[in-house]
């Protein structure tokens, strides 16, 4: 167990920002998550850097979000761990990914917001979330 340091308040050496979030999928499946991560929610694919290319996988961003997706050869589904991504319009959002033969799954009520839960083609969780107010 890690004992507890400065206080962040007094520390420099702080967190600041999330970079980026990585998500496992199976060797094979870049073209199955461009399908979902781009087409369906939205995320414009981005160039790897060449030195990471053999290594398979792809790369999105949106704004501030950034999503690596990386071949892992023992790939099993993150069905709990997940990125939840904010959208302004969850009904709409949900629409389209019906429309590409997503299911839906309700989530929990959560204080301001409404929110939803999908899987990617590979199964990994992923939660989808709208700020109401």
């Amino acid at each position: 167990m890690t004992k507890p340091g400065p206080s962040p308040a007094a520390a420099t050496g702080r967190l600041i920002a999330i970079e980026h979030v990585q998500l496992a999928i199976p060797e094979g499946g870049e073209d199955l998550a461009r399908g979902f991560y781009g087409v369906l929610l939205g995320l414009t694919e981005i160039a790897k850097p060449a030195n990471l290319l053999a290594r398979g996988g792809c790369w999105f961003e949106q704004g501030s979000i950034r999503l690596h997706l990386g071949i892992d050869r023992a790939f099993v589904p993150a069905r709990k761990a997940h990125p939840a991504f904010l959208v302004d319009d969850l009904e709409r959002m949900t629409l389209r990914l019906e429309a590409g033969g997503v299911t839906i799954g309700e989530g929990e009520p959560l204080a301001g917001y409404r929110r939803c839960y999908v899987s990617d083609p590979f199964g990994n969780r992923i939660e989808l979330m709208q700020r109401m107010g």
